[in-house]
């Protein structure tokens, strides 16, 4: 039993967070501002859709698209980010699984997934959590209870590492620093830095041709996403709606509220 009106405030900052994600969208117009600001769109799609669908699953009065729609969606989502997760390994490895942007927008999606597809009765009737409840807050609960816990530990472990990049040296903390490496199809993954002019991209390139990996600190000239193309799930760059930290602080919300959400339907 959990008190309906926790739900609702759960339910309300997934609505801040798909707020945020759609204001992101529209800013960075990615359809206009080249390669660098599309590779990063899926990041705001991803947070805007799952918003919405917990949205929805914590309170009845929010549910938009009934579960086997958005199965389908987060399907799809979780095989698009499994790719990345694939490209981003070929590049840095094992590690990427670990320290790499990919992987927990990858955990995200396919424990979307799993709550969707895994509800059980009484919930498996209708289209959401609240649904389940009514107002006495009811949750169902969800087969294979081990993939769920499992799939929390992970959201909280992520959760945990977005907030020390927060938190680490400089106003955006990690997220200040900009990395630059050669992907093997030639495209660039392009961190989160500030803006750098062409004299700043000339030796990015030539480090790139030795197959070098370029470092650069915020405090340094380095080469952003719009510079060049973009292929990793990094936070982005910019100011207002478009820093990193806000990117990284509505996934930080999402990890949080998705562990709660499978914690209680264990």
């Amino acid at each position: 039993m959990i008190p309906a009106w926790i739900l609702d405030i759960f339910a309300a900052i997934m609505l801040v967070v798909a707020a945020v994600s759609a204001v992101r969208l529209v800013a960075a117009r990615p359809w206009r501002q080249g390669a660098g600001r599309a590779a990063l769109a899926d990041i705001d799609v991803a947070h805007l859709l799952m918003a919405i669908a917990m949205a929805g699953m914590l309170a009845a009065s929010l549910q938009t698209l009934p579960n086997g729609a958005w199965s389908v969606i987060f399907a799809v989502m979780t095989a698009w980010f499994a790719y990345r997760v694939a490209r981003d390994a070929q590049v840095s490895g094992v590690r990427s699984l670990a320290g790499g942007h990919c992987a927990p927008h990858l955990i995200h999606a396919a424990a979307m997934l799993y709550m969707f597809v895994a509800l059980t009765a009484p919930a498996a009737h209708g289209s959401g959590m609240s649904g389940m409840g009514g107002a006495a807050g009811t949750m169902g609960t969800l087969s294979v209870p081990l993939l769920a816990f499992v799939f929390a530990l992970s959201l909280i472990g992520y959760s945990i590492w977005d907030l020390d990049q927060l938190s680490g040296p400089g106003a955006g903390g990690h997220y200040s620093l900009a990395v630059v490496r050669a992907a093997p199809s030639g495209a660039v993954l392009a961190g989160v830095g500030a803006s750098a002019g062409a004299a700043s991209v000339a030796p990015a390139v030539s480090a790139l041709a030795s197959g070098q990996v370029a470092h650069a600190v915020a405090a340094g000239p380095t080469v952003t996403s719009e510079a060049l193309p973009a292929a990793a799930c990094g936070p982005g760059s910019g100011t207002g709606f478009l820093a990193p930290w806000v990117a990284t602080s509505c996934r930080i919300a999402m990890g949080v509220t998705m562990a709660l959400m499978l914690l209680i339907m264990i």
